[in-house]
């Protein structure tokens, strides 16, 4: 059972590396296949390691929260901005909202946690300066990853923005609305997710911890999409906005995985000095 992230990730990334190489419907449907593949990834792994009922709330928090800011987004241009998804591509809809986009949502969302929770948990500060970080850390993940998501889905044509408002420089069709928007969404979330974690996730932890290995499958995904977008977007998917979006997504996703990698590498190199001295000698 532990194995089934392992493979349903797997299946995401086949997928992902598919997605350039393939146009048209078939190509929709493989944006759907990634999109339920990674979330599924997700859901499973946070409900082997995390519990039914923190998944639960994951799920609601994330998907359902999502939609809800999705179907208030496309009525009123609040808090994105003015815009709209083309219909019948990516499955069925529920005012005019594709139901595979909430999805996006825990999916984006799951692997940042558990990477900011990696470098949180080896920072010896207080729980309050701690849950400030990790809102935080999060909420501008997630931004990040929406550098990479809005320009790859509109140059694709799955949606677009109406409003006419400045963008960031190369990357016009998209307002700054939008990403104040995500920063707002974001943030919500994560206050939501890490009351829960404090009130319920931390003393279940307590019995039966999350050991570092076993967020591997986020954290790789995590990884994955913070890299890997970066290449997609320079290098094997056409569009002008991409080779921009390619560096500000690098740079502000960086921002959570360049202090994973560090705090990794730490963590690792005292493993190797603590094992180093107490290895008895021949």
């Amino acid at each position: 059972m532990r194995s089934a992230p392992v493979v349903v990730a797997a299946a995401a990334v086949g997928c992902q590396i598919v997605y350039p190489l393939v146009s048209g419907s078939t190509r929709d449907a493989v944006t759907v296949a990634v999109v339920a593949l990674l979330a599924l990834a997700s859901i499973l792994h946070a409900a082997l390691y995390r519990g039914a009922r923190w998944t639960v709330v994951l799920i609601v928090v994330t998907a359902g929260s999502g939609f809800v800011s999705e179907l208030v987004g496309t009525a009123t241009g609040f808090p994105f901005g003015e815009y709209f998804y083309a219909q019948n591509r990516l499955g069925p809809s529920a005012f005019e909202v594709p139901l595979v986009v909430p999805l996006a949502w825990t999916a984006g969302f799951y692997p940042i946690w558990c990477a900011v929770s990696f470098v949180v948990e080896r920072i010896d500060i207080s729980q309050v300066r701690a849950t400030a970080l990790r809102i935080t850390a999060v909420a501008v993940g997630m931004v990040g990853w929406d550098l990479y998501l809005d320009p790859q889905m509109v140059t694709d044509g799955q949606w677009t923005w109406t409003s006419g408002a400045v963008g960031l420089p190369g990357v016009p069709s998209i307002p700054l609305t939008n990403y104040l928007g995500w920063l707002v969404v974001a943030t919500s979330m994560t206050v939501i997710m890490s009351s829960f974690d404090r009130a319920v996730g931390e003393p279940r932890r307590s019995v039966r911890p999350v050991q570092p290995s076993g967020d591997a499958v986020p954290i790789g995904l995590f990884l994955w999409t913070w890299l890997g977008s970066a290449l997609a977007h320079a290098v094997f998917l056409e569009g002008a906005e991409l080779r921009y979006s390619a560096v500000y997504g690098f740079v502000v996703m960086g921002t959570v995985g360049i202090p994973l990698i560090a705090t990794a590498w730490r963590a690792r190199s005292a493993r190797d000095r603590h094992t180093s001295l107490t290895t008895p000698a021949d």
